[in-house]
């Protein structure tokens, strides 16, 4: 269920939990059993806590930790803390009388985020969409909208580009097809715009854009867009975003990662390199007067 999909620093919890009841060489049942005095312990909560799909308390967690035998220390200190902050609000709550529940979860990866993989075969990124595109865009995707809650799904959309102005902005890979320069999206003001915005994340140190062209012919990004985030820290795997009209899916099983990866790699083997999508993106815009 997307919206109890885990949060990073709850994924980090989980883990580590898991890590330390592991080294301490018990099972589920075993905790459960030892702090079944206390009144609130099942090997089914022990488990529900190692999915990070559930908020936990920072008291059980301490005493989680107390049994694991991680009585003090900075890792201690900051298991806790995430637990105690587990109900602190994201900036995207401001937002939540339109935000669709299914996005969520990418909100808080995208601000937690090291570096992020985009493969789109029709549009650019929602993080790289100027206002006018992004709003010709949400008026297609809502047109039962009206005026105001498109406005606000368009502020909600720039709000989320406010990451890549942090002090250690989000690496970004960014494979596009070239129907996504050729598709007039809100106009051929808008586009053009939005494609002289692209060639400036393309000439950005923190952005790689590269483009497939349509004389590459097929290629293994014509079904489905898809979005890897990797995250700070060699413990923390990564997760491949897919979203659809009224859904979305976040994949962290570590063969399937592996596969996007892999078609990732595929795809940037198969686009124009840096320099040469640079030129196309230029001489798009002029093409369109």
């Amino acid at each position: 269920m997307p919206g109890r999909y885990p949060t990073v620093r709850r994924r980090r919890l989980a883990g580590e939990l898991k890590r330390l009841r592991t080294a301490a060489g018990l099972t589920g049942e075993q905790v459960a059993e030892r702090l079944g005095p206390l009144g609130r312990w099942s090997a089914s909560k022990v488990s529900r806590i190692e999915t990070g799909r559930v908020a936990v308390h920072h008291g059980d967690v301490a005493d989680l930790l107390d049994l694991y035998g991680l009585r003090g220390g900075p890792l201690r200190d900051e298991l806790v803390g995430i637990a105690r902050e587990s109900g602190k609000r994201g900036w995207w709550q401001s937002y939540r009388d339109v935000l669709p529940g299914h996005i969520t979860p990418i909100l808080d990866f995208e601000a937690s985020t090291s570096a992020m993989r985009f493969a789109h075969n029709q549009l650019v990124p929602g993080l790289l969409q100027t206002p006018a595109y992004a709003r010709a865009l949400i008026r297609s995707c809502n047109p039962a909208a009206g005026p105001e809650q498109v406005d606000r799904l368009v502020a909600l959309r720039l709000d989320r580009q406010r990451v890549l102005q942090r002090d250690d902005p989000p690496r970004l890979w960014v494979i596009l097809d070239e129907a996504a320069l050729r598709r007039p999206v809100g106009g051929v003001d808008a586009m053009h715009a939005q494609l002289e915005k692209l060639a400036e994340h393309a000439d950005s140190p923190y952005t790689d854009v590269q483009v497939i062209p349509f004389a590459a012919g097929e290629h293994t990004g014509l079904d489905m867009p898809f979005t890897i985030l990797s995250f700070p820290g060699h413990d923390e795997p990564d997760v491949v975003y897919l979203e659809q009209f009224t859904t979305a899916c976040y994949i962290e099983d570590e063969y399937d990662v592996k596969r996007y990866s892999g078609n990732f790699d595929r795809l940037r083997a198969a686009a124009l390199g840096p320099g040469e999508t640079r030129d196309l993106i230029v001489r798009a815009t002029e093409e369109l007067g």
